[in-house]
């Protein structure tokens, strides 16, 4: 009778929890159609007052939007086990844990209410003083755009202006994959494969700086230097490039104040450098032959010349006389006259040295702009069979080479990780074995490089003579 009490009771616990369970689980389903049927309700008056939105009397919006959303955020997480027979047994009976977990459970359920009605008053109550300064910033926004322009920070700083030249580029993985000159000017817009710029955005910016296009790729704007700009011109004949015009100008030892002779105006590339050379005080004098490219020459020189006053607020020196005349007839345009350097660019420059050498000064030189060998195998037979006072010093070819140097990626698109410095037998041992290849890494002990030759660099050779007058 003793073993039987026991049983008789775990029987009579697990009826009671069963029917409360039982209980429980009705109520929830009516508690649950109840809040159906009241966010049917509350849906159907916020769709009724979307449709009367223009009536006034109705005072029921914000009170239906309130419920409405109450009713959507009072879902709750379903109860444990332990939560539904401790809701169901008297506090008296509860443990400790029992009663701090209740406790916790009302105190969530307070914090939610409260969150809600929070949410729904901010969300119901109009934002005036916010839509005040939203439309303050975006006026402010707006003023900013409409001056379009950056105050300078440095002193000498000025901002691009209409009427300047400018250069656009973009580059992709170290390679200029669009390169353009263009005049700035009102009105007009900067086309390419990647977007558009209009001209009135780049204006009153600084330069150097990176603008992007209506495809949201961003273009470098800045200012032509002269070798961009004489790269870039529109040109007749091929054009003296700058790395041959830098070495002539080092063979002539031109300086400021110097009066230069130039045969074969061209495009006018190398009239650009010898100005620039001579500056204010010297003064160049050029010839051309043919008048088509005398003209573009001229055409070149004032272009320039615009620009830099634009850019600088002072003029470019006007020391430059294009002449179209041909030099072994032009004894009269030359008569009387001294000069501390001489430039030949022309096909037989041999022709014109007996007219142009005895106005040149003692020990002064002639540079002389060559497309083959073979114009520098004419050149030199016609000196010894003038027999003149020239001196031949140098023959020299000016190769241009343009390279890439990039960091190594791994696979996975990381730079790779820095190497500690070898010893010198490994490193002999590392350069014997790069010999045969075409990338050159850079020196140990630091991030690795990888060098190689531009695949699209200018292909262009030419061949320099220096003539120097001397007496025999």
């Amino acid at each position: 009778m003793a073993v039987q009490m026991p049983f008789a009771g775990l029987l009579f616990m697990r009826r009671l929890v069963r029917n409360s369970s039982q209980r429980h689980l009705s109520c929830r389903c009516i508690i649950q159609k109840c809040r159906m049927r009241q966010t049917r309700t509350v849906s159907t008056a916020f769709v009724n007052y979307n449709e009367n939105k223009g009536d006034d009397s109705d005072p029921s919006p914000l009170s239906s939007n309130l419920t409405f959303k109450q009713a959507l955020l009072s879902r709750r997480r379903p109860l444990s086990p332990l939560e539904r027979i401790s809701s169901l047994l008297p506090q008296d009976a509860l443990s400790p844990e029992v009663m701090q977990l209740r406790e916790e459970q009302n105190q969530e359920a307070s914090e939610e209410d409260t969150n809600i009605h929070t949410q729904a008053e901010h969300e119901a109550i109009p934002k005036e003083d916010d839509s005040e300064t939203h439309h303050a910033s975006d006026a402010a926004m707006e003023t900013e755009e409409e001056k379009g322009s950056i105050p300078p920070t440095l002193p000498g700083e000025s901002l691009l202006v209409f009427g300047e030249l400018l250069l656009a580029e973009h580059r992709k993985k170290g390679r200029v994959e669009f390169r353009r000159m263009f005049a700035l000017q009102a009105g007009a817009r900067l086309n390419s494969s990647w977007g558009i710029i209009l001209h009135d955005n780049i204006a009153r910016q600084p330069a150097g700086r990176f603008l992007k296009t209506s495809r949201g790729t961003p273009i470098l704007i800045r200012r032509p230097s002269l070798e961009d700009y004489v790269l870039h011109m529109k040109r007749g004949p091929a054009i003296a490039y700058p790395k041959d015009a830098a070495t002539m100008l080092m063979m002539m030892d031109v300086t400021e104040g110097d009066r230069v002779l130039e045969s074969g105006s061209g495009s006018g590339a190398m009239s650009l450098f010898l100005s620039k050379a001579v500056g204010c005080k010297g003064s160049v004098l050029s010839m051309e032959v043919r008048e088509d490219h005398h003209k573009r020459a001229v055409l070149n020189y004032n272009r320039w010349r615009t620009a830099w006053s634009l850019r600088r607020g002072e003029e470019w020196p006007d020391n430059v006389q294009f002449h179209r005349a041909d030099l072994c007839t032009a004894s009269p345009l030359i008569a009387g006259q001294g000069f501390n350097a001489i430039a030949l660019d022309m096909a037989n420059p041999h022709l014109v040295l007996p007219t142009v050498i005895p106005h040149l000064h003692p020990g002064a030189v002639c540079a002389v702009y060559l497309a083959n060998i073979t114009q520098v195998i004419d050149l030199l037979e016609g000196m010894r069979c003038s027999a003149l006072p020239l001196l031949c010093e140098r023959i020299i070819e000016v190769p241009n080479r343009d390279w890439l140097v990039a960091p190594a990626l791994q696979k996975d698109g990381k730079y790779c990780i820095r190497k500690a410095p070898v010893l010198v037998e490994e490193q002999r041992e590392e350069t014997e074995k790069d010999k045969t290849s075409t990338e050159q890494p850079a020196a140990f002990g630091s991030f690795p490089y990888i060098a190689r030759p531009h695949p699209e660099q200018m292909s262009h050779t030419a061949f320099l003579v220096k003539l120097r007058k001397c007496e025999r």
